[in-house]
């Protein structure tokens, strides 16, 4: 006779097998992360829905696979309502778009990548011009532009008016000891909120991002039917941060990582943790050596936690995320927590990315090494 068992009670069985293992942490796995998966597949952090979709339906049709996963990503790219990525992405501490990205393709054990960039839109295009059209791998700043501009890209301004809003926001509220927002000879009541006269509903966003720069990024990987495998990842990196700061996502082996003979990886959060464990190349070597995509993803996480001895306290001050799938069409991802600190609402955000597995394109939930962060 088949014993029913709940999620909740899958979750700390979980758990437990993990400390029998001799685990310093929970380790806590959903049954859909553990899927197998099947070919063609796409795979994406959880603002991607949009992207999977697209690279499924171009890998449908027969598209190459980084062809799907960069005209998957150029969708957010191009969306100047999201500021994770591309137009519209937050700005450094001067107020200035710098964008990064990088492509990987299995077939032809290619990559390229591009960092610091500036006023283009597209900046995954890019990267994958400097595959395509140099014998280098990585180009930065002024230089990355001036490529750009010599293959038909035009300067743009990136800085929208809502991501302007926000980051005069933050530049206000730094420090009451410098000339940013109402002066003394202000009127009593005076607030860096008097932005929002006209924009109250982004008042509570940029109050968040103030207290909390996000790292937005998305990362999107596809295999297609013959077990061919491709990745993209592209950011507007830590919002705020000191210009000419580069996270890992146009980092080969960092933010990105493919091996056509086993698999794809990519991350999105802080970077700078990532840059330090090389999470996407030490997920597909996991994976290399027998791991599942979600067992890999947990494996990097585990890596960043061991940076600060397991102490969750320091690790509930950043976020980041890990995503995989193999050649058989199995995927996975993992994150710190499984869920946020409590939003305003008082309700906390479960950890999700975004698959395409050719029949339903949905959010699932990441495994997770710990619940929830109890504060900052």
């Amino acid at each position: 006779m088949k014993t029913k068992i709940n999620r909740r009670e899958f979750v700390r069985n979980s758990a437990l097998l993990g400390v029998a293992a001799g685990l310093t942490q929970a380790t806590a796995l959903t049954p859909l992360a553990q899927n197998k998966g099947s070919r063609p597949l796409v795979v994406s952090s959880a603002n991607g829905l949009r992207a999977t979709q697209q690279a499924m339906e171009m890998i449908r049709a027969g598209a190459d696979t980084l062809d799907a996963v960069v005209a998957g990503v150029n969708i957010v790219e191009e969306d100047p309502k999201d500021m994770s990525v591309g137009y519209g992405g937050l700005p450094n501490e001067e107020g200035d778009v710098e964008l990064d990205a990088s492509v990987m393709h299995g077939p032809t054990k290619r990559a390229g990548a591009v960092a610091s960039l500036r006023h283009i839109k597209t900046p995954s295009k890019v990267a994958k011009l400097v595959m395509e059209r140099t014998d280098h791998l990585l180009l930065v700043g002024e230089g990355a532009l001036r490529f750009a501009m010599a293959h038909g890209f035009k300067k743009e301004e990136l800085l929208t008016e809502e991501a302007r809003l926000v980051w005069l926001h933050w530049k206000e509220s730094m420090s009451d000891r410098d000339a940013w927002g109402p002066g003394l000879a202000s009127p009593e009541g005076s607030s860096t909120s008097s932005l929002f006269k006209a924009r109250p509903d982004l008042l509570a966003l940029a109050e968040r991002f103030r207290a909390q720069p996000p790292t937005g990024t998305i990362n999107c990987l596809a295999v297609n039917e013959r077990g061919d495998m491709s990745g993209t990842t592209t950011t507007s990196g830590l919002a705020f941060k000191i210009p000419g700061r580069v996270g890992d996502s146009p980092i080969i082996g960092a933010g990105l990582f493919v091996d056509n003979e086993v698999g794809a990886a990519g991350s999105t959060g802080r970077g700078e943790e990532n840059l330090k464990i090389c999470g996407a190349h030490t997920i597909v070597e996991m994976m290399r050596q027998g791991m599942s995509p979600t067992d890999a993803c947990l494996e990097a996480c585990k890596r960043v936690a061991g940076s600060y001895n397991h102490n969750q306290a320091k690790l509930a001050k950043f976020s980041i995320n890990f995503y995989a799938l193999n050649k058989d069409g199995g995927y996975g991802g993992a994150a710190l927590f499984g869920y946020s600190l409590p939003e305003k609402d008082g309700n906390r955000r479960r950890s999700q990315f975004a698959v395409h597995d050719g029949k339903e394109n949905k959010l699932h939930e990441l495994a997770y090494l710990y619940e929830a962060p109890d504060k900052m």
